[in-house]
């Protein structure tokens, strides 16, 4: 049975430009590419493919295991299944709680009865709360509007939740996204950048 844990994605670092410098993609952000496609495009139901959209797993303490949704044990829903390595395919969707990443491996049983899982990763969100990858949740692979940072060292931040219920307090909350700096509101004191299309993210202080 194929399962990998990548859970950490809460307080992804991110780099922040002020001043007279310009905006960098975030390497947690990930741009779309038209010529990748979702390893599954819907639901399959249980077992037909191994955490296909819309089928739930467990967690363990290093493992994700397949579970229908049903169960007591289901912890969190895929929302989208990508093959390949989550550096080089499509970013998750912004409600994405955090990533699953999926190795290669030779289950018991697979989709196709040819012993082997391709790699991949999963996009997942939890069942119940708490969710990381909500606006101000403090969490998830992918900064959004509505999120919250810290200062985490000279020209980077992290983020945070909104509520101050995180280790870190929150400095700055994000309260737009542009296309360029230059759009930004002129309320704008930190440029954090979010990757996608509108990659510059406009903060102010909170």
């Amino acid at each position: 049975m194929v399962a990998m844990l990548g859970l950490r994605c809460a307080g992804v670092l991110l780099a922040v430009f002020a001043g007279v410098a310009g905006c960098q993609q975030s390497s947690s952000s990930g741009s779309q590419s038209p010529d990748r496609k979702p390893s599954s495009s819907g639901p399959s139901g249980y077992g037909a493919v191994f955490l296909a959209v819309d089928e739930c797993g467990s967690r363990g303490r290093e493992t994700f295991t397949e579970v229908s949704c049903t169960s007591e044990r289901a912890a969190a829903r895929v929302i989208a299944r990508y093959d390949g390595k989550v550096t080089e395919g499509p970013a998750c969707p912004a409600r994405t709680d955090f990533v699953l990443h999926i190795s290669e491996g030779r289950p018991t049983g697979d989709e196709n009865g040819d012993g082997e899982v391709p790699r991949g990763y999963a996009c997942m969100r939890n069942l119940e709360l708490p969710h990381p990858g909500d606006p101000g949740g403090g969490g998830g692979p992918r900064t959004v509007v509505g999120d919250c940072v810290y200062s985490a060292g000279e020209g980077e931040v992290r983020e945070t939740a909104c509520d101050g219920s995180g280790t870190n307090a929150p400095e700055y909350r994000v309260t737009s996204a542009v296309p360029e700096r230059a759009l930004c509101p002129a309320a704008t004191q930190l440029y954090v950048s979010l990757g996608g299309k509108n990659p510059v993210g406009c903060a102010v202080r909170m």
